[in-house]
């Protein structure tokens, strides 16, 4: 016989869990639309709310990574950024201070329709193999689905594209719902930090102000990534990959040079923002959902939308980049928040014409790369001098950066399929 009193422990702790099977309902892009915060802590595992949540942290230019409506830890550290941001307490709880920081962000719908165009379902690439020698043998390391096409580029998990839009087939014509698309950031970024102890990357400008935040993967026990100050040397868009065991890593049995082609499904995805340091920098994934549980080789891994989003505001020779050890925090380096920067304030009055503005969301999600299985010819190094510095600002304005490493003449390399110079290979995954 059960006793009352393991019978009453029972049935609270069934009535605990009544919230958490609540949160495990099925997810639409209506509840996404109707969640609204009423207090407390995110729901537990996938909910609308968490969702709409990722959607505005997205919007604000502090990623969540990929959006999945999951509350975890990549999320938790978004809300620490952006409370970081926003000159609140950084402990990455949804609070009301919170919420109504994010509120400006919520204009219009947080989804929208879109219909699969022909373009949409061809030019994938049947397989990607582990082997480099392999993928080095492919003209393309491009996308293998249409939810991993789609995914990028409205920055969503492939499973809540299935769980938006149960039932519906991914082929040409077929209309889902998607998240909203959100303009990318647009501003010139001075310094980027890489911190390590919270394994995610802040970019500022000028004045001191907060631009971006994003999720990374930061080196590996094995093959840790840079200390110190070093500057951005150059940024190429949709790089081919080139493996050099002898200065690089060893993958598998292959002892030889490779040159693998471009495409999101490379080791460091459609950017490469080479440092000072050689062979390494900040990069690409083809694993975005990983970010937090996979280890990069030396370097800086992060989404590909949010290493493209970057690779638009850094300037060559320009903008340092400064890895934070652990104990070493932004507040410890730039002092307390500075308001919100007018890329920032730009996003908060465009993102309800933004969402608003469809069909042609493929023409507006801009940074996505093309991704095809023809073969991808090397360009000639095309160059451009780097944008225009920032305005001076007070030297009292802004903390000190520390010392760069020893300068290096500006390149910017942005041709698809560009090969990077002066031996700066990717050091990659």
């Amino acid at each position: 016989m059960i006793s009352p009193l393991r019978c009453a422990a029972w049935l609270a702790a069934l009535a605990l869990s009544v919230p958490n099977l609540a949160a495990a309902a099925p997810i639409s892009a209506e509840a996404i639309e109707a969640a609204t915060y009423t207090g407390g802590a995110l729901p537990s595992g996938q909910s609308a709310l968490t969702a709409k949540v990722q959607v505005m942290l997205d919007r604000a230019g502090v990623s969540p990574g990929v959006i999945d409506g999951i509350k975890g830890g990549m999320s938790r550290s978004a809300i620490a950024a952006f409370e970081r941001r926003s000159g609140l307490p950084a402990d990455g709880v949804m609070d009301p201070q919170v919420w109504a920081a994010l509120l400006p962000f919520a204009g219009g719908p947080m989804t929208t329709s879109y219909t699969i165009t022909d373009a949409d379902v061809t030019q994938l690439t049947t397989h990607i193999p582990t082997d480099y020698l392999e993928k080095a043998n492919m003209t393309s390391l491009g996308y293998t689905s249409v939810a991993e096409k789609l995914g990028e580029r409205f920055h969503m998990h492939e499973n809540l594209i299935a769980a938006l839009n149960p039932g519906v087939p991914l082929t040409a014509g077929a209309t889902i719902r998607v998240i909203a698309p959100t303009k990318p950031l647009r501003a010139k970024v001075t310094r980027v930090f890489v911190e390590k102890g919270t394994n995610r990357v802040a970019a500022y400008d000028a004045e001191g102000h907060m631009v971006v935040n994003y999720p990374a993967t930061i080196g590996s026990a094995e093959t840790p990534s840079p200390s110190g100050t070093h500057m951005v040397r150059a940024v190429a868009m949709n790089p081919e990959y080139t493996y050099n065991p002898n200065i690089n890593f060893t993958q598998g049995s292959n002892k030889s040079v490779l040159v693998l082609p471009p495409g999101p499904n490379g080791p460091v995805g459609t950017v490469w923002i080479a440092l000072s340091k050689p062979t390494y920098g900040l990069h690409g994934t083809p694993t975005p959902s990983r970010l937090f549980v996979s280890e990069s080789h030396g370097c800086v891994r992060m989404t590909n939308w949010d290493a493209e989003e970057l690779a638009h505001m850094v300037q060559p020779g320009v903008t340092s980049v400064e890895f934070l050890e652990k104990g070493t925090s932004l507040a410890d380096v730039m002092g307390e928040a500075r308001g919100t920067s007018k890329a920032v304030q730009a996003a908060v009055a465009a993102s309800a014409a933004l969402a608003a503005s469809v069909p042609q969301l493929a023409a507006q999600t801009s940074t996505v790369l093309v991704s095809s299985a023809a073969p991808v010819a090397r360009p000639p190094h095309m160059l451009r001098s780097p944008d225009a510095v920032p305005a001076a600002v007070p030297a009292t304005a802004l903390p000190a950066a520390a010392a760069p490493a020893a300068g290096i003449a500006p390149q910017v390399i942005q041709p698809p399929g560009a090969v990077l110079p002066g031996g700066y290979v990717p050091r990659g995954r």
